[in-house]
């Protein structure tokens, strides 16, 4: 039962971060067919920079850089994500097994990355991200491993 009510908590987690990544998407479509030097412009001097200075200045050229196509392909890339999370937290909310297996596949893909940003980068927000991704993994795992038993004893 407590674990039913865990699932649920990494699903609506999980859902979040879908939300969270269809938001980033918008954004980006959002800023498709935009005057992006006039924004970036504007960003610089709003934060009460000149935008002549040297950094202010790399930031703006940058921008300038950026093409419609690389926010397409950005936004359609947090449209697939955002899917795969909703997906995904779908499944946990119904108690699926293939979703505590993508569940557990998923986040364990992003532990040797966030491992190699708390050594190179450590502060709060790595080591937070890494411990909550561990723990999803490790909710997972034991959820997984708790399907098993009950079907090798006939208990589901």
């Amino acid at each position: 039962m407590v674990l039913h009510k865990t699932l649920r908590l990494v699903a609506a987690f999980e859902a979040l971060k879908g939300l969270l990544a269809l938001a980033a998407a918008s954004g980006l479509l959002l800023l498709l067919h935009q005057d992006l030097h006039a924004i970036a412009v504007r960003l610089v001097e709003h934060a009460h920079l000149n935008p002549a200075a040297h950094y202010p200045g790399i930031f703006i050229q940058a921008i300038d850089h950026l093409q419609n196509v690389r926010f397409t392909l950005l936004a359609l890339g947090a449209l697939a994500y955002a899917s795969m999370r909703f997906v995904e937290a779908y499944g946990l909310y119904r108690n699926a097994s293939w979703a505590e297996l993508l569940a557990a596949l998923s986040g364990g893909i992003y532990l040797p990355f966030e491992v190699m940003e708390c050594l190179h980068r450590p502060d709060v927000l790595s080591y937070g991200l890494l411990l909550t991704n561990l723990l999803v993994v490790a909710i997972m795992v034991q959820a997984l491993r708790e399907r098993r038993r009950q079907a090798s004893t006939g208990l589901r």
